[in-house]
């Protein structure tokens, strides 16, 4: 029987996942999740750790017997019994298709939801209500699933079950009132099922529901935030006056232990040099980007983003394309269309200061197609600057718009506001995702 250490920080929920699959399966796990044992941010960027798990990353898991596994789902696979995974090669892949679709499905709309409330990332308010939309397309799937049977794949809990309830905690300890989770009867009480048994409750103690729909908090938010250094003052003679000197590890203060691992490929990424920026050499534009941005997520779109956009826009230190999926014939089912935009808009991170778009999908399953607007700096396809930009842009067709143009304009509201005839594609449209 296995037995090992697992490397987390406290209240993970992706640790829980391996913890509760130990629970069931009787594994012996010991946890190192606070000092001396682990530091979050320290212990796991030493050279020994880093030996054992490159990426740094955690849950990691290490066995007596020198095994080492990073990924949380691989873990908790690794810890579970052959009930957990499940005991027919169908059952198998029935639990896999579940996990899968907790980390494509859940985990998105989740974080972008519950993050704001729990002051880890800046309130959005068009990520937010999208997020709201995607959740309860989730609910309603589960749900249905759920309407003739106890639990996800057979008669017992299995790792499926152990790995949805997990990535769903956070909404229902903070976002899911009554009223919004009333619907779906069979999804509470599947839930509630899951966190009242013994090895959940071994874990994850007892789980609240929530009251009352949590909101962003400003002030929580900003207190999260790394410390800024105070700037100099003067004295009315003009002589300046130097506040003290922090010490350099002040200045490389980190932010809170949760924000770095929200998204671990973020994580990541903040934690690489900064390269040289490939928009430097452009000369300095008058039009505020993010100020578009700002009243596109939280003003009304069509009375006053679009409008500011026009008025607004350098059309020499800008330029809008539009775009095209050149391989329609692959795309199947709707969820893994999306998956396909959002990928690129993962890949593409780094771009989000030099670029928003809204890529939509249209037409229906097994006749779906893709098709975006991009507004970029510059005047050249910005993914040609990077390598790390060039991954996806290929599988597109791409066309330069005229700004000025009637068929511009008429792209940017059907786009932005995601509704019109959109005659240039031939199928109804279907669902989409902003960049931003």
């Amino acid at each position: 029987m296995a037995a090992g250490t697992l490397y987390t920080y406290p209240e993970n929920w992706r640790a829980f996942k391996a913890q509760i699959a130990a629970q069931y399966s009787g594994v012996s796990l010991k946890l190192a999740s606070s000092s001396p044992a682990f530091i979050f941010g320290q212990t796991n960027r030493t050279p020994a750790f880093l030996n054992n798990f490159p990426l740094g990353k955690v849950p990691a898991y290490q066995g007596d017997d020198g095994f080492c596994l990073f990924e949380s789902n691989a873990i908790a696979h690794y810890l579970s019994n052959e009930a957990l995974r499940g005991t027919t090669p169908q059952a198998a892949s029935q639990v896999l298709q579940w996990v899968s679709f907790a980390d494509s499905e859940i985990i998105p709309p989740a974080s972008a939801w519950v993050f704001p409330t729990l002051g880890i990332m800046q309130f959005n308010k068009q990520a937010t209500e999208q997020a709201k939309e995607d959740v309860k397309r989730v609910l309603t799937v589960l749900n249905h699933h759920l309407n003739t049977c106890t639990f996800l794949v057979g008669e017992r809990i299995s790792l499926a079950d152990i790995t949805v309830a997990c990535s769903m905690l956070w909404l229902y300890k903070q976002v899911l009132e009554p009223s919004f989770r009333q619907p779906y009867t069979n999804v509470n009480r599947w839930f509630v099922t899951c966190i009242n048994q013994p090895q959940f409750k071994a874990v994850l103690g007892e789980v609240k529901l929530c009251d009352k729909m949590a909101q962003f908090d400003a002030k929580k938010f900003a207190e999260m935030q790394p410390k800024k250094e105070t700037p100099a003052k003067k004295e009315k003679g003009g002589k300046e006056v130097k506040p003290q000197e922090k010490k350099k590890e002040k200045k490389e203060e980190k932010k809170p232990a949760p924000e770095e691992d929200m998204d671990e490929a973020d994580a990541a990424l903040a934690s690489e040099p900064k390269a040289n920026d490939p928009f430097a050499l452009l000369p300095k534009s008058t039009f505020i980007f993010d100020e578009f941005k700002r009243k596109y997520s939280n003003e009304d779109i069509e009375k006053v983003a679009i409008p500011y956009l026009w008025e607004n826009l350098d059309r020499e230190g800008y330029s809008i394309w539009y775009c095209e999926y050149k391989f329609p014939q692959d795309l199947t089912l709707t969820f893994m269309s999306c998956n396909l935009i959002g990928g690129m808009y993962q890949r593409l991170d780094k771009l989000r200061k030099n670029a928003f778009a809204s890529v939509l999908l249209f037409g229906t399953p097994n006749n779906h197609a893709i098709s975006g607007l991009w507004i970029l700096r510059g005047q050249e396809l910005a993914f040609k600057l990077s390598p790390d930009w060039g991954i996806d842009y290929e599988s597109y067709t791409w066309r330069k718009l005229d700004p000025a143009s009637d068929e511009c304009k008429l792209m940017v509201k059907e786009y932005f506001l995601w509704e019109g005839d959109f005659k240039h594609m031939a199928k109804p449209f279907c669902d989409g995702k902003i960049f931003k």
